[in-house]
């Protein structure tokens, strides 16, 4: 079995964290979000959740879609329409700097890929090993593995998430595995446990998947967000949450990762992206 994930507190250098991400392509952080922020997004999920049909999510990918979620799943999005706490998140400092550090180098600006509430409930099977990467496997494919990061993920705690319970699985080191396969089965992986607002933070290049619910009337409760670069497209339409003026009270920040200020390559080369009248978003009233 591949060795634990290593775990390291939200208050430990940044480097310490890009050390482990690097070598495994992921790690736990510990408290990366303050407790009032996951109750907050816990209450209003779980709320919202009551009304949420299991396992209709489909990824935009029809009955292949609703394989990959699970039949006794939940998913949703556009949480920043249900509850502020999602902007709060948005601007967690230690999410920023490990993203800016693993996307920064490859992007002028990243923008919110998806946030999605994950509840997988009692007898749910474990779902399929997968890279969150492959979302853009033309980019991924023809320099793998070699090919430059473009997103970066959390899966963070809202209660505690527990191996029984359906922790994500593992495993380490297999961002840099020659072979590139869309799924993989019958790997030995390991559990990433979280107490409420832990995260276990990890490279869209790392094979991975929801683990089996073994309890008879327990939910596992979690939310996922992600970070894709700026010239990409993300897997949800995160704008069309947000009318004109919606974001103006919120940093500047939030408005870019969700979509309200347009895409500026420098320092690297490129052209500006998601402008309006050939200008920038942020630029006109």
């Amino acid at each position: 079995m591949p060795d634990p994930l290593r775990r390291l507190s939200a208050d430990a250098p940044v480097a310490a964290m890009l050390e482990a991400y690097e070598a495994d392509g992921a790690l736990v952080v510990e408290g990366m979000v303050p407790g009032g922020i996951v109750a907050d997004l816990c209450a209003a999920a779980t709320t919202y959740a009551e009304g949420v049909e299991p396992g209709v999510a489909d990824q935009g990918m029809g009955e292949d879609g609703k394989f990959f979620v699970g039949a006794n799943t939940i998913r949703f999005s556009s949480l920043g329409r249900i509850t502020p706490a999602y902007f709060d998140l948005l601007d967690n400092e230690v999410y920023a700097a490990l993203a800016d550090a693993v996307l920064l180098p490859n992007c002028g600006s990243y923008w919110v890929n998806t946030a999605q509430v994950m509840f997988i409930g009692p007898g749910e099977q474990a779902q399929v090993l997968h890279r969150d990467a492959d979302n853009w496997f033309q980019h991924v494919a023809p320099t793998w593995p070699d090919c430059p990061e473009v997103t970066i993920s959390a899966m963070i705690g809202l209660e505690e998430v527990t191996e029984e319970l359906g922790a994500t699985r593992a495993v380490p080191g297999s961002h840099r595995w020659p072979e590139l396969n869309v799924y993989e089965y019958d790997l030995e992986t390991v559990p990433a446990e979280l107490a409420p607002g832990d995260a276990f933070v990890y490279s869209g290049k790392v094979l991975h998947g929801g683990g089996e619910n073994r309890a008879a009337d327990r939910w596992r409760r979690a939310m996922h967000l992600s970070f894709v670069v700026g010239w990409l497209t993300p897997e949800e339409a995160n704008p069309l949450d947000y009318g004109p003026g919606d974001l103006d009270g919120r940093s500047p920040r939030v408005q870019r990762l969700l979509g309200h200020r347009s895409y500026n390559p420098r320092p690297h080369l490129g052209g500006g992206l998601w402008l309006r009248h050939v200008r920038p978003i942020e630029d006109q009233a």
